[in-house]
């Protein structure tokens, strides 16, 4: 389709390197979350040797989606209108194998001196009507740009795997029967949103358990070596006791 731009090609392209930055805004803060994100994983790996993070995923609106929201709802099709009602162009899915990695990684974000939590919303503890589970957040994080530092909204779910696995197969099931889905199938889906939830709890009881037989085990270790991305560092032992007596 051939688009008609304004006389003013000065203007024109003005607008187009300000929508540039406002879509790019949203990669930064994007990579700015996923590398808190990242920091978190090798921690837990190196100090606890496990990860409780087992896939994320992020994306973008594209300016058709975000266009088609922004008429859907109604709100003024400016910048600025739009980086404030629609607060999901940047978007974060995290994957967790147990219910308490979802809250034991929200409270590490929501934690961090330079994110805001917007809002929260506990699709877990309180399921929506059709079954669906998840951990809804809203953050801002400053994005600092060449001329200007800006503050960004991303959304962040954090799901176990099976809350993953049920919400994606309710969507493809909305996406083909193009939201009217039969009844029976309605039924059937939360049925088996009800049967992951169980799951989830089963896998936790387990979990918790095999920790508890790890801390009874007596393991042997040598306490005078670290190893961190596969290269070995010998800790002296008059160094090891002498950090340890001068802890807090």
């Amino acid at each position: 389709m051939k688009v008609n731009l304004p006389e003013d090609r000065k203007q024109a392209k003005e607008v187009k390197i300000e929508l540039m930055r406002f879509m790019m805004a949203y990669k930064f803060a994007l990579e700015e979350v996923n590398t808190k994100i990242n920091i978190l994983q090798q921690e837990f790996q190196y100090i606890h040797d496990y990860n409780p993070i087992e896939h994320v995923k992020s994306r973008i609106k594209s300016p058709e989606s975000i266009f088609k929201k922004t008429k859907k709802k109604g709100h003024d099709f400016s910048l600025v209108a739009i980086r404030e009602n629609i607060r999901d162009i940047a978007g974060i899915r995290i994957s967790c194998s147990f219910i308490s990695d979802i809250y034991k990684i929200s409270e590490m974000l929501q934690n961090q001196k330079d994110i805001t939590v917007i809002e929260s919303k506990d699709y877990i503890k309180n399921a929506k009507p059709n079954g669906y589970r998840s951990l809804h957040l809203i953050i801002e994080i400053p994005i600092f740009m060449s001329d200007r530092e800006e503050r960004v909204y991303v959304e962040i779910q954090i799901r176990t795997i099976a809350m993953d696995f049920w919400a994606s197969l309710e969507h493809k099931i909305y996406y083909k029967y193009k939201k009217e889905v039969p009844k029976r199938l309605k039924n059937e889906l939360k049925d088996a949103a009800t049967s992951a939830m169980e799951l989830d709890k089963k896998m936790e009881n387990i979990h918790l358990e095999m920790n508890q037989l790890k801390e009874n085990v007596e393991l042997e270790e040598d306490i005078q070596e670290i190893t961190i991305d596969k290269e070995r560092f010998f800790l002296p032992y008059d160094f090891l006791t002498g950090v340890s007596e001068k802890k807090g």
